[in-house]
């Protein structure tokens, strides 16, 4: 359904399954602030038009193991894979390879990316900005975004290791989705709008949200927003709009994709083999009392992912009925879906 929703509002038929492909692949791995609820928003803004229908970012700029791109506020989904295999070609000649996208859009889970470098043997790093969510250590008014950075690297072995996180103790679609279920949510991953910590998400959307680590979070969102909007010339801090503020008004985040070629530095055999060794020495690794086991990286969303696609994808009735009335007013025949379950 995802899919058919994404050619109803103006996509061809192949980048409509990327786009679906992305947020169906994040409800797989579990994480559902990135996967089917985004649907209903990401429509909204191709219908008002602060989404453009173009599936290919325009190269603005290309000098050997660099280039910049400008989305021209497609879906991020299309310019973050096209900007990642442009970094990999370019890792492959240079060793090293890294592309900005600026005019961009919100490209799903940042897993998706350095995941499609580590599966072709690089090294990969994605990161992106969002508008100010989050106050610095002792301010009173959000500065810098919970700007998402995530790492991956091949294992021999293994599935690749793959750090994907926000820079926030919570992401803002995990608040979305408590507010609309009616639950509380942790005091520790918001602020309400007068900055006292909140469990309540309602007045969490009208805070701040919280860095993880205090001052190391905060830190490193503002080297994220460095290496994405002041890098890439495009929008940083409060030039980047809300995803859910005014849906007609581009969200002009900015990107950077760098993919890293381990032959570079000596035979690529022996970079995967080196990880593998690293990667069973965590896994061996002593356990506390009441743990089963450690877990690297990523792991536990790759089982999710192999359990999900055995047992199928649970949808909240909220995201579930918000799907469906999606779909309904694009004019597409939900029974068929229904009947056999939401895909």
């Amino acid at each position: 359904m995802v899919s058919r929703i994404f050619t109803a509002a103006g996509l061809s038929a192949k980048a409509s399954r990327s786009v679906a492909e992305s947020l169906v692949e994040a409800d797989c791995r579990g994480i559902p602030s990135h996967g089917a609820m985004l649907v209903p928003m990401y429509v909204d803004r191709l219908r008002s038009g602060s989404v453009s229908t173009h599936e290919e970012a325009e190269v603005v700029a290309d000098h050997g193991a660099v280039a910049a791109l400008d989305g021209h506020h497609a879906l991020g989904q299309l310019t973050g894979d096209q900007a990642m295999r442009l970094a990999v070609a370019k890792a492959r000649r240079f060793g090293v390879g890294a592309v900005t996208v600026r005019h961009a859009f919100h490209f799903g889970g940042a897993f998706r990316y350095v995941l499609a470098a580590a599966e072709q043997g690089c090294v990969g790093i994605a990161a992106a900005n969002t508008r100010p969510l989050m106050p610095a250590p002792g301010g009173a008014a959000p500065v810098v975004g919970n700007n998402p950075l995530a790492i991956g690297a091949p294992v021999a072995g293994r599935t690749p290791v793959v750090l994907d996180m926000a820079l926030s103790e919570a992401a803002l679609g995990k608040i979305r989705m408590a507010a609309a279920d009616g639950r509380t949510v942790p005091a520790t991953w918001s602020t309400d709008a007068e900055g006292v910590p909140t469990t309540d998400p309602v007045s969490a959307l009208a805070g701040m949200l919280l860095p993880a680590g205090g001052p190391k979070g905060y830190g490193l969102a503002v080297m994220v927003d460095v290496l994405t909007g002041v890098l890439s010339g495009g929008a940083f801090g409060a030039g980047v709009s809300g995803l859910y503020a005014d849906t007609t008004a581009p969200n002009d985040c900015a990107h950077f994709f760098l993919a890293i070629e381990p032959a570079a530095f000596g035979p690529d055999e022996e970079f995967a083999e080196r990880m593998g060794a690293f990667a069973e020495a965590i896994a061996a690794s002593p356990v506390a009392p009441g743990t089963e086991r450690v877990c690297l990286p990523g792991e536990l969303e790759a089982s999710r992912h192999a359990e999900t696609l055995r047992e199928g994808v649970h949808l909240e009735p909220a995201v579930r009925d918000a799907l469906v009335g999606t779909a309904r007013a694009l004019g597409i025949d939900t029974e068929p879906a229904l009947e056999g379950g939401v895909r």
